[in-house]
């Protein structure tokens, strides 16, 4: 039913909440958990240390995907990670569309909290847009 499942995380705890889902989900089928990290270019990001350019969400999306991925491999589940640039809910489907994958698995809140709720939230988009299952998963009791 499920070979590629796409779990979009920001490492916040309502994301790893959901990644039990995806984590379940992917080893039931025998899936590969996609992992992906949005640094999102909608936010102000990069500075200099030590004369080096770091982009800050970038270097947070690292340690959070790599901090999956070993979450994942506890449960034998074959992970492929990448952390890339844009804005969050076009990146997901575009993402999701161009490797195929068979379901979105997200948190129905990240970082953004308030300002989702006046904004919309990135998986309100997803949902609406996506031509895939999504699994929005709530961390409330």
């Amino acid at each position: 039913m499920y070979d590629d499942i796409l779990f979009p995380t920001d490492g916040s705890e309502p994301s790893m909440a959901a990644f039990e889902y995806a984590v379940d989900l992917a080893s039931t089928y025998g899936a590969t958990l996609h992992v992906l990290y949005v640094a999102d270019t909608n936010r102000d990001s990069v500075t200099t240390v030590s004369g080096e350019v770091v982009d800050a969400l970038e270097s947070e999306g690292d340690r959070v995907v790599a901090d999956v991925e070993d979450r994942a491999r506890d449960h034998s589940v074959e992970t492929t990670t990448e952390v890339i640039q844009g804005d969050p809910s076009t990146t997901i489907l575009d993402y999701a569309e161009d490797r195929g994958v068979d379901c979105i698995v997200m948190a129905t809140r990240g970082r953004s909290g308030v300002t989702d709720l006046l904004l919309g939230s990135t998986t309100e988009r997803v949902v609406r847009q996506s031509s895939m299952p999504v699994l929005a998963v709530s961390d409330d009791d």
